[in-house]
């Protein structure tokens, strides 16, 4: 595929962090970790990736903000520009020596976003999509899953867990949607099921209780690979309500509706 150069940026500071990571990936038991919260663990990678990041895109656009996950809102001159990093979506599973994570970047234009890049070195499978310019991965182009039955489909989602979000709500959810598909997956990174639909894999994910670096750069893969994206409540404030529902246009009205009948 013939990138533009704002994607050429992303895509290269990507790969450079992502150096970083697959070392400490390979000598996972030597990583120093610490807690943030309740099942919400943060390693010296989190932070080492990020700021490789951080430093990248900032000598390449230096007038740009940012909106990290460990460093939170960085102001720049250029305010209608705004980085949205993720530096390992998954950390869990990268702790654990799950080979299911992801460096997770997007930019946002004037409050859309219109690039998005995820990369799992573990697989070596990235994952870019530019507004109008379509999504690809490895450079091969994505098409999201033609399936338009909720019963032939497998669907992802996220689990509330120690603490977080609403674990009640889920397993309405939970109940509402399970018994009209065929299958339920839970990965524990959004970016990568986000990257999953839009690469057909998954057929549709739902999950609550995001941050905008979740999903950001998986809402631009699912709408260049052709797929639909809203919130719970069929509109499209993703980034700032924490939740998602995505998936083609088919399944999308059937998976909305169940998960609105469990409602509480």
């Amino acid at each position: 595929m013939a990138r533009s150069a704002l994607l050429n940026v992303m895509v290269a500071a990507t790969r450079k962090a992502a150096r970083v990571l697959s070392r400490d990936f390979g000598e996972i038991e030597n990583l120093q970790v610490s807690k943030k919260g309740p099942g919400d663990f943060v390693t010296a990678a989190d932070r080492k990736i990020e700021s490789i990041l951080h430093e990248e895109l900032e000598r390449a656009r230096p007038d740009y903000c940012f909106l990290m996950e460990e460093s939170g809102k960085v102001e720049g001159k250029d305010k209608s520009h705004c980085w949205i990093i993720d530096p390992i979506d998954g950390t869990t599973n990268f702790m654990h020596g799950i080979p299911l994570f992801a460096i997770s970047v997007a930019l946002q234009r004037d409050g859309e976003l219109v690039a998005g890049v995820v990369y799992n070195p573990a697989t070596d499978e990235l994952f870019v999509a530019e507004r109008g310019a379509g999504a690809y991965l490895n450079d091969r182009r994505l098409r999201i899953a033609a399936r338009t039955e909720l019963e032939d489909a497998v669907v992802c989602c996220g689990i509330p867990h120690m603490g977080r979000g609403d674990p009640a709500q889920f397993m309405r959810e939970l109940a509402a949607v399970q018994p009209r598909v065929a299958g339920i997956r839970r990965t524990g990174t959004a970016a990568l099921d986000l990257a999953w639909v839009a690469a057909g894999r998954f057929d549709a994910f739902w999950e609550s209780g995001l941050s905008a670096w979740d999903m950001a750069a998986g809402i631009v893969l699912v709408r260049e690979a052709g797929g639909m994206v809203t919130d719970m409540e069929n509109n499209l404030k993703m980034l700032s309500s924490g939740h998602i529902i995505a998936s083609n246009d088919g399944i999308h009205p059937a998976l909305h509706k169940c998960l609105k009948s469990a409602a509480a």
